[in-house]
């Protein structure tokens, strides 16, 4: 989504709710983003070197017919001996409304049997809707969720952003209903630093707090592509050692935070070329 349009939300304070019974994933705990079609044998080898235990690998709607499933079945077959997991990736802004097309999408997911989750990138907010009929595009976003959890087996989790928590649904809050449906988020906490104000882990504190309260896990989420619009959004200028850096302290300050479900890094294009 636009760095511009992640940084202008203040975050809302975070509530005390009580424990769900989660506790917070092993320090180092890491998942990255897949976009790309880069060569399976790659991707495994840094997966390894980075610690990563699951990657969200994007899958075409047309990966019955485009020939890409060779790929994603090579893949599958390296990671699986390494306790790696695949969650299929895939979204569009338009599945709010085209919720068809959402649904079509995750059947051919879930027909290849090489995921143990469904993964969703849909951003309501780029659709003209949210300008238009805010209220609505919440509902239909909501009801996407719905179905694609009910249509399939498989954990359904969702990229969301951190400003989520300020928008209300009559009584009830759209983030916590956003978490009622899935059962994970990756909160898109893109700061280029790990900790004090402004950085990932301050604008996830409502999420973490929400979490905590539902019992759902919540990642947070690190930029390594360069961002024009918002250079404090990305590790891009920072490079890889910086990154490790702020990534630990978001581990150590986290010990103690129940929902906290580990750190995702986008993407793995941009985090292996990141400078030293």
């Amino acid at each position: 989504m636009s760095a511009i349009l992640m940084a202008a939300f203040a975050l809302p304070g975070a509530s005390s709710a009580g424990s769900a019974g989660l506790t917070a994933a092993p320090a180092g705990t890491r998942a990255m983003w897949l976009w790309g079609a880069d060569p399976a044998p790659d991707v495994v080898d840094w997966a390894v070197a980075k610690g990563v235990s699951e990657i969200f690998v994007y899958v075409s709607p047309a990966v019955l017919t485009n020939g890409d499933l060779a790929r994603l079945q090579d893949l599958k077959e390296r990671v699986t001996p390494l306790g790696v997991k695949l969650r299929a990736l895939g979204g569009d802004p338009g599945w709010v409304t085209d919720q068809a097309a959402a649904l079509a999408w995750e059947r051919a997911v879930v027909s290849t049997g090489l995921f143990s989750g469904i993964h969703v990138d849909v951003e309501p907010y780029a659709t003209d809707g949210w300008t238009t009929d805010q209220r609505g595009t919440q509902t239909a976003f909501l009801a996407l969720l719905d179905k694609m959890r009910t249509a399939s087996s498989l954990p359904l989790e969702a990229d969301v952003p951190f400003w989520y928590g300020q928008y209300k649904l009559g009584r009830k809050n759209f983030a916590d209903e956003v978490l009622r449906r899935v059962n994970a988020v990756t909160v898109m906490s893109y700061r280029d630093t790990g900790t004090g104000t402004n950085s990932m882990l301050d604008v996830s504190q409502d999420w973490l707090a929400r979490g905590k309260a539902l019992g759902k896990r919540v990642r947070l989420g690190a930029e390594t592509g360069r961002l024009t619009d918002c250079t404090y959004c990305t590790f891009a200028e920072e490079g890889a050692t910086r990154l490790d850096e702020e990534l630990s302290k978001v581990d150590v300050a986290t010990r103690s935070t129940a929902a906290f479900g580990g750190i995702a890094v986008h993407h793995y294009a941009a985090w292996r070329t990141l400078p030293s």
